[in-house]
């Protein structure tokens, strides 16, 4: 399986793009979520230019963040910089939209920027929608100012089967954050090859999986610190968005729902507060501070972080990979240089 890193964006990661580069890894991406991280495409277009071969990655940016063709521009733009080395995850803006208060969109609208994406990075028309007034657009000055030649690659984010099926309705691949069950993603597999056969686009296209890993030492606790400090951004994640989506609070286990309970008093803040997303996300999926490791409970570090001696590293792994995802691209949060180091040792 390939393997990529991921990180917040902001400036002067391209050390680290390069380094990632030099370890072996297969992509660099950063977040897209403009009010806890940085602007992903002035980071990566710094990361374009320290680097010749990896590629990067926009993990994931929405349709309520830009129109589509501000957003094409900057992926085309990006492509200049980087021929044939730009990969764009789109998804609904479950975080980019929540972190100012608001939904994510629709499945149709998701559907809808992706394919007008693709259209205008490939150099082609599309329609622009706003309000009731459509317009055909395209790039007008190609030459020079943006890349339209070599090809963009774009995926969807899944969690379910709408999404997936998506996915197979664009024949675009897949990308999901913390899905470790092998079957959740034999079926989301299921789901986009019944949409590619229905809709005839092409079958080829990859599927990632965002997590963090941490390998356990001789004799290490599975739910120590150095475990929780490793992983705990993604579980803590998971916990705000069980605040956000009642009906996933209501499937959790009591020690979860405690945490979420502690969660929201430690930020001083309600399930109920429309002002809650200025408390919730701050710091959001950034290393975990300490005062809060105690909502890290053993059954998230079991849900959302690959956790276990190398062999049982390698055969989560390979179980993966089984079952559909092609590239594993993991967050070091506690020190990043030396974590690549020791996971390009181990993976690649």
């Amino acid at each position: 399986m390939r393997t990529g890193i991921v990180m917040a964006a902001r400036p002067g990661l391209e050390h680290l793009a390069a380094r990632a580069e030099e370890l072996g890894f297969s992509s660099f991406w950063v977040y897209d979520s403009p009010m806890v991280h940085g602007d992903p495409f002035v980071s990566l277009a710094l990361c374009a230019t320290a680097t010749r071969r990896i590629r990067l990655g926009v993990g994931v940016t929405s349709p309520a963040l830009r129109s589509a063709p501000a957003a094409a521009a900057a992926l085309a733009s990006l492509n200049a910089l980087a021929p044939g080395r730009v990969v764009c995850g789109v998804g609904t803006g479950n975080t980019a939209r929540r972190t100012l208060g608001m939904r994510p969109v629709r499945m149709a609208e998701l559907e809808s920027f992706t394919a007008a994406l693709r259209d205008l990075t490939a150099g082609r028309e599309t329609d622009h929608r706003e309000g009731a007034r459509t317009s055909r657009v395209r790039f007008l000055h190609a030459g020079g100012h943006v890349n339209t030649e070599d090809p963009v690659e774009f995926v969807v984010a899944a969690l379910g089967p709408e999404g997936a099926a998506v996915a197979g309705r664009l024949g675009t691949g897949m990308i999901s954050f913390a899905l470790h069950a092998p079957e959740a993603w034999s079926a989301l597999g299921r789901a986009r090859r019944k949409a590619v056969q229905a809709a005839g686009t092409g079958e080829e296209a990859r599927s990632y999986l965002i997590s963090s890993l941490y390998v356990l030492a001789d004799g290490e606790d599975r739910y120590g610190d150095a475990v929780k400090d490793a992983m705990g951004h993604i579980a803590v994640s998971a916990l705000i968005l069980a605040v956000e989506n009642p009906a996933f609070r209501a499937a959790l286990p009591r020690e979860e729902a405690a945490a979420v309970d502690r969660l929201l008093g430690r930020r001083g803040t309600t399930a109920t507060d429309p002002d809650r997303h200025l408390r919730l996300y701050h710091d959001y999926l950034g290393r975990l501070s300490p005062e809060d490791r105690d909502l890290v409970v053993p059954s998230l570090v079991d849900k959302f972080g690959l956790v276990g001696t190398r062999d049982e590293i390698r055969q989560r792994i390979d179980a993966l990979e089984e079952a559909g995802v092609d590239e594993l691209v993991l967050q070091p949060v506690v020190d990043p240089e030396t974590e690549m180091t020791e996971l390009a040792r181990l993976l690649l």
